[in-house]
């Protein structure tokens, strides 16, 4: 007996990875037959940016002006969310609802949740902090926690993170593995990769986010002869501010501006102190940059062999590697196709492909339980 393509019902938030990664899941289960529809939580990009995003996934993106987890208020505030989220999922018929957040799973939904961890505040604050977890997200995690057990199935980006939200929250059993992935496509002609790398080094991410540890990266630039640009933006929605004094800030940039900045094959530097995975990483790796990453354990098993590692917060010892690749163009090349290389395993369709399978079996569980029910008056 066939079915009908399922239809998936995504959350998303376009305030970081997130966005590109549901947007490559959507293209490539669309891609694989499935309808899907993208719940965006949070603040909506621009009409364009929207309209975009649809042409190029073929998905369905509705702004729900919901609340993220993350930056919710109160308590009710998250819940009421997943009751609205169960709500669209009857309402649009989804077969299926992927959240990138657990917490989101505390609401009565009809069909099978896939849930994400793709970040969390107890991992964030284990790595970050001191002490034990503030009253503000010590009930975040409390809800992250309740989600995680009511999920049917739990996916995490790499083993370390999936190790750590384990360890988190008690959980009995680690989420599932689906490593993040990227879709490598034909440059543009204006972001063609360059003759020369660049003499200069780059980073990218959240930098108002203590996570992502820009005030060590402002210490390593002013410790080299050269500049590290900086792209990202320095204020976040719940007022986390950075302020710089010797990184060279280049704002948010698009993604035709990011690949143009990565096609000069500038020396990629990150001193995450906390990172689940760490797409620009990859993207970077993708373009064919060297890479200084910080020693933390999610990059250790993506990029070992494939990088320099130095600890989270020795600036000392990043000013050298970045200098010693720039001093070194053997090495620095041998360094760029590693990472080129070691990026090819991480494509979108892989990621699909993984997410895909967890989806089909727990779609095959829903239709053969369906299936097997005794329709109404049919004889014993």
């Amino acid at each position: 007996m066939r079915h009908p393509p399922a239809h998936i019902l995504m959350t998303a938030d376009a305030l970081g990875g997130v966005w590109q990664y549901s947007l490559e899941l959507a293209t490539g289960l669309r891609q694989r037959g499935l309808t899907v529809t993208v719940a965006l939580m949070g603040p909506a990009p621009s009409a364009a940016a929207l309209a975009e995003a649809e042409a190029a996934s073929g998905a369905r993106i509705l702004p729900t002006g919901l609340p993220l987890d993350w930056t919710a208020e109160r308590p009710d505030a998250v819940t009421g969310a997943a009751a609205a989220l169960a709500r669209l999922a009857r309402e649009t018929g989804a077969d299926l609802v992927h959240l990138h957040a657990p917490a989101l799973a505390l609401a009565a939904f009809d069909g099978p949740v896939v849930a994400v961890c793709h970040s969390c505040v107890a991992t964030w604050w284990a790595a970050v902090g001191e002490g034990p977890l503030p009253d503000d997200l010590a009930w975040r995690a409390r809800l992250a926690a309740e989600g995680c057990r009511a999920a049917d199935r739990l996916l995490a980006p790499t083993r370390a993170f999936a190790e750590a939200t384990r360890a988190a929250y008690g959980l009995s059993r680690a989420p599932e593995v689906v490593h993040n992935g990227r879709r490598w496509r034909e440059a543009l002609p204006e972001a063609e990769p360059a003759a020369q790398p660049a003499t200069h080094a780059f980073t990218a991410g959240r930098l108002w986010d203590r996570a992502k540890n820009a005030a060590a990266l402002d210490r390593l630039a002013a410790r080299l002869d050269v500049p590290l640009l900086a792209a990202g933006p320095v204020e976040g929605p719940n007022g986390e501010r950075f302020a710089g004094k010797q990184l060279r800030g280049l704002g948010r940039l698009d993604t035709a501006r990011m690949e143009r900045e990565l096609a000069q094959r500038p020396v990629f530097v990150s001193l995450a102190r906390y990172e689940p995975f760490g797409l620009a990483v990859l993207e970077a790796a993708g373009a064919g940059c060297a890479l200084v990453l910080s020693d933390i354990p999610s990059f250790l098993e993506l990029w070992e062999g494939a990088a320099l590692f130095v600890a989270p917060d020795d600036d000392a010892a990043a000013a050298e590697a970045v200098r010693s690749l720039l001093a070194d163009p053997d090495r620095r090349a041998f360094l760029a196709e590693a990472a080129r290389a070691r990026a090819a395993r991480y494509g979108a369709d892989a990621m699909a492909d993984g997410v895909l399978a967890v989806f089909s079996h727990l779609l095959g569980e829903t239709r053969s339980r369906t299936l097997a029910k005794p329709l109404s008056g049919a004889a014993a």
